[in-house]
């Protein structure tokens, strides 16, 4: 095990002694800030799936690429990135603001070890703003309504919903979650979203017993989900290419890419 840092310890839900999703996530990509218990549960979680390291890499390398297509090539300027997880290099803001200082960066979660980072996500550049909301993903309506203290939601913002719908068990609840969000929305406005799933085309098929194992030791459950059940996140938006694909192969420029059991893909409003 790597040596990890010790989280402050400051609000009565912080559980050190279960492995949360956020530390684990946070030690799988190389970060300090977990517990023995992450770590332990981690490298289990590990052994028995082996892709799960690589599968955290390229999540957070789609991140980078899709804020980067998205800043740079659709022209958004506000991000609302929901499940944002423990910062770590490269966070949403500092990709947006490095190619368009003005961009406004919202980040929603609810996890107490974020809540104690926040002071880390907000530093950005003057020119733009960069603000935190302490908001579960199963209370869009609270989302949305603290959000616009700092987006105008009458211009486009792109929606990041990375690795967090995989946490809302129920997939209606999950689709009625992603409509509200994207309901109020503005023409122009993108969703970037990533999820797990166990198709064997993808490698997925090894990480049923890990799953099972993380909903027995850790907390929050998880589920994956099949290909028709994460496009149908984007009913009523437009697909763009190169449409719903393993998240390390999105836009990678690599002539074959290695495929992780993990779908990528963005979509716009129209």
């Amino acid at each position: 095990m790597s040596e990890s840092h010790t989280p402050v310890e400051g609000t009565p839900r912080l559980n050190t002694t279960v492995a949360h999703n956020a530390r684990v996530w946070n030690y799988w990509i190389g970060g300090k800030d977990n517990y023995a218990v992450d770590q332990q549960v981690g490298d289990h979680v590990a052994s028995m799936f082996p892709l799960i390291r690589d599968v955290a890499r390229a999540d957070r390398g789609f991140l980078g690429r899709a804020v980067r297509f998205l800043a740079e090539e659709r022209g958004i300027r506000q991000y609302l990135d929901i499940g944002t997880g423990l910062p770590t290099a490269d966070n949403t803001h500092e990709i947006a603001q490095r190619a368009a200082p003005e961009s406004r960066i919202v980040y929603v979660d609810n996890d107490p070890i974020v809540l104690l980072h926040a002071r880390a996500l907000l530093t950005g550049t003057p020119e733009g703003a960069t603000a935190y909301v302490d908001a579960d993903v199963h209370d869009p309506d609270t989302i949305l309504e603290r959000a616009a203290a700092t987006l105008d939601l009458t211009r486009p913002v792109a929606v990041m919903m990375l690795g967090i719908l995989n946490f809302v068990l129920d997939t209606g609840e999950a689709r009625e979650i992603v409509r509200r969000i994207m309901a109020p929305l503005p023409s122009g406005s993108h969703l970037a979203l990533t999820h797990p799933t166990y198709e064997p085309e993808l490698g997925g098929a090894g990480q049923r017993a890990a799953m099972a194992f993380w909903n027995e030791n850790a907390t929050p459950p998880i589920t994956a989900r099949g290909s028709a059940d994460v496009a149908a996140f984007f009913d009523g938006l437009e697909l763009l290419a190169p449409g719903l694909v393993s998240c390390s192969a999105w836009r990678s420029g690599l002539q074959d890419p290695a495929v992780v059991p993990q779908f990528g893909a963005v979509a716009v409003k129209p």
